[in-house]
């Protein structure tokens, strides 16, 4: 049988051989993300995935990319953990209304296709896919010359979840003194990016000295550190917990994400010395002189994720979190208000 191969296409900059190459360094990586519902193998024109038994259906779809913290890895020359970000990205939407994540599909983008560089990146994905418990059913490597710088690249993603109708949650049935619980984050995870790279100055800074004041981590490590993925934790207090609402703190921070899960003519407040802030936080805002309000309205703050329960309810929360694996906290309470959020 003749093989793919096209000298014209090379000496425009695109080698289609590095692409297959690509694809065989990373398939022992998707390998590990395989879960029961896959019908499919890597190489095909689409991801085949059976639903399952779920008595009314509801799929739930999240999309998002890794932004401009692709600068630090580039930097760093470190490229198996933005998969993570990627992942975490789209699945921690996803279980916001309670839904379970099914599949992931990635999409790269290069100026040059470096097979093992691309392999790293997609070591990173299925991390982030076996972390989240669905699986890589497919993606795209496209190489671009011309349009990236050869050292670069883009990376994006989509999952698909499922969730039964009847559990869908219903914030509708938030009230006056309901509890917010914390998830702590593992530090900056893919928001932001472009304060902190103007902040930090990354591209002459020193990213690899180890801080004091960042535990003993360098500033590119702690950085890189990838966004913690929330699912199963989730889920599991989802099957055990009336859970009223959840927010996935992103871009915008608190100020954004928190009102998104929070009906009219209720608040959430939050006690600000309740806060759990992580050191690079405090980091950004002395360097770059950031005011408390605009840090709270474009960084997590260390907090990931909000979940509000019923205050009856909250002691049992926090038990199935922490026994999760998740260091939850009460952060603060809904009130009758006009205004979808407080910090004081």
């Amino acid at each position: 049988m003749e093989k793919s191969y096209s000298e014209s296409y090379k000496a425009a900059g695109v080698d289609i051989t590095a692409g297959y190459k690509a694809v065989e360094l990373m398939k022992s990586h998707i390998k590990r993300t395989m879960t029961e519902g896959v019908c499919s193998d890597i190489g095909g024109f689409g991801g085949l995935f059976e639903l399952g038994k779920v008595k009314n259906p509801v799929l739930v779809s999240g999309t998002d990319g890794v932004g401009t913290k692709l600068k630090i890895a580039f930097l760093m020359d470190k490229h198996n953990t933005v998969g993570i970000d990627c992942v975490a990205m789209c699945v921690n939407d996803v279980i916001c209304c309670g839904a379970k994540p099914l599949f992931f599909l990635d999409y790269i983008a290069v100026g040059k296709n470096v097979p093992e560089r691309v392999a790293s990146i997609v070591e990173g994905v299925a991390e982030g896919c076996v972390q989240a418990g669905c699986a890589l059913i497919g993606g795209e490597t496209a190489e671009m010359p011309g349009f990236y710088p050869v050292d670069e690249y883009d990376l994006a993603g989509f999952a698909v979840g499922v969730v039964d109708k009847k559990k869908i949650l219903d914030n509708k049935k938030m009230k006056a003194g309901d509890i917010v619980i914390a998830l702590p984050s593992t530090g900056v995870h893919s928001n932001g990016f472009s304060l902190v790279r103007k902040v930090f100055d990354v591209e002459k800074a020193d990213l690899k000295t180890p801080l004091e004041a960042l535990g003993g981590k360098s500033l590119g490590e702690t950085l890189l550190t990838p966004t913690r993925i929330y699912v199963k934790p989730i889920l599991e207090l989802i099957k055990d917990a009336k859970v009223k609402a959840i927010s996935h703190i992103t871009g915008g921070g608190f100020y954004e994400n928190i009102p998104r899960s929070i009906p009219e003519g209720f608040g959430a407040k939050i006690e600000r010395k309740a806060v759990k802030v992580l050191p690079i936080f405090d980091m950004l805002a002395k360097t770059g002189n950031v005011c408390e309000r605009d840090m709270f309205n474009t960084f997590n703050m260390g907090v990931g994720m909000s979940v509000v329960v019923a205050k009856e309810d909250a002691d049992k929360a926090l038990s199935i979190l922490r026994a999760n694996g998740e260091n939850a906290y009460i952060m603060g309470e809904i009130v009758k208000s006009s205004n979808k959020i407080e910090i004081c």
